[in-house]
């Protein structure tokens, strides 16, 4: 794949009357208009102020939600706009439609240097359109606006969609930074693990995490299970799961897993305790049980105290980890102890830590982690699952032909 120094090399350094289209990962959780995780913006910056400093006139495309192809202004970008420029320390311009007359009108006045931001991307229906006809025709408006396109949106490289796919078909591309990145890192969690190398699971369902366990169950040391995910093991073993989250269609899937890892030597860690709770509330009274008695009407909302231990111990002594989906309901206090577990560990592994995007992403902010206490933190939950699963994304596949 080209990348930025590829394409500054192209030009002498100087990108001055240049307009680059970027696709960014603007995805940001919202209260009304409130941003309240900023976390995807800041990982943007540094691509946008790299292109803008070289001289570039810099376009922005980015989605927020899913407002399925229509005009839904609870989904506008225009928050996102004001905390850009807050983050950039300039005016970031704001354009009310991202192909429209108004798209047209800042693409032709912005000066080197200056950075746009084009209105949500998905209220246009041919961005995720699954016609390549009507997705192509919509491509070819974006391409219109632009002399380049730089691949910045990590989030969503595994979309097969017109501002990830189709554009980079049709103008000279590179990928940014950030993707950059990405792709380093996610390359050491397949390729070249530093050893030891644990893998922790969490998040509410084992179907979710398949393809994930499927690959990396032979390649890694260790791999640890928690979240709601983890009763369909604990059903696999025959233990009585009480009201806890279920996926009974996977419990042979769960023993299998369970089977493979004893023949591969893998270390697998299930929670010896779990907290239960007779509802799922943060007011419910918070019980600490063993695994294998749940009371029948009882729930599990968080690994136990003595698990969070032993998981915080296989966490601190690799080399390399890689986290994704929290160990309870971390959103609750009452059963965010397991997730805070292995956070704290995360933060004083002595090698590589790489939290996996999502909802990992979102409970190490909540409970107040710095980003930079952490190897990685992935701004794509789903595209890095998809990444250690072995599939081809379509968004980096389109840039490797480019190349």
């Amino acid at each position: 794949m080209k990348t930025i120094d590829d394409l500054l090399s192209e030009h002498g350094g100087d990108l001055s009357g240049q307009r680059v289209l970027v696709r960014s990962d603007l995805n940001v959780p919202l209260d009304g208009t409130n941003i309240t995780d900023d976390g995807r913006i800041r990982a943007s910056v540094p691509t946008l102020r790299r292109l803008a400093d070289a001289g570039a006139k810099v376009l922005v495309t980015a989605h927020l939600g899913r407002p399925k192809g229509q005009h839904a202004p609870a989904y506008s970008l225009a928050p996102v706009a004001e905390r850009l420029s807050e983050l950039l320390g300039s005016p970031v311009v704001f354009a009310a439609d991202t192909v429209g007359p108004e798209a047209q009108r800042v693409a032709s006045e912005l000066a080197d240097g200056q950075i746009a931001l084009l209105e949500n991307v998905r209220f246009n229906a041919g961005e995720t359109a699954k016609d390549d006809d009507v997705r192509g025709a919509f491509a070819d408006e974006l391409a219109a606006l632009a002399d380049v396109f730089v691949s910045d949106g990590f989030g969503v490289v595994h979309r097969k969609q017109a501002s990830v796919y189709d554009v980079a078909k049709r103008l000279p591309s590179a990928v940014g930074g950030l993707v950059q990145a990405e792709v380093e890192v996610l390359k050491r969690l397949t390729e070249s693990p530093e050893r030891p190398y644990a893998v922790v699971l969490g998040g509410s369902k084992v179907s979710d995490k398949l393809g994930v366990i499927d690959h990396l169950i032979e390649k890694a040391d260790s791999l640890v299970v928690g979240g709601g995910m983890v009763f369909t093991f604990l059903a696999a073993q025959g233990h009585g799961v009480g009201s806890s989250l279920l996926e009974a269609d996977q419990i042979e899937v769960a023993k299998g897993y369970i089977e493979r890892a004893a023949a591969a030597g893998v270390d697998l860690v299930l929670p010896t305790d779990v907290v239960v709770a007779p509802a799922f509330a943060a007011d419910a009274p918070a019980t600490v049980v063993a695994a294998d008695a749940i009371p029948d009407d009882q729930m599990g909302l968080d690994i136990g105290p003595d698990s969070a231990a032993a998981f915080a111990e296989v966490v601190r002594s690799a080399r390399t980890v890689f986290w994704n989906g929290p160990m309870g309901v971390f959103e609750f206090e009452a059963f965010a102890q397991g997730t805070r577990a292995v956070a704290e560990a995360l933060t004083r592994t002595e090698g590589l830590s790489v939290v996996g995007g999502g909802d990992s992403a979102a409970a190490v902010r909540q409970l107040g982690f710095a980003d930079d206490a952490f190897g990685h933190i992935s701004t794509g939950g789903g595209a890095s699952l998809e990444y250690l699963e072995g599939k081809a994304l379509p968004g980096l596949a389109v840039l490797e032909e480019d190349a």
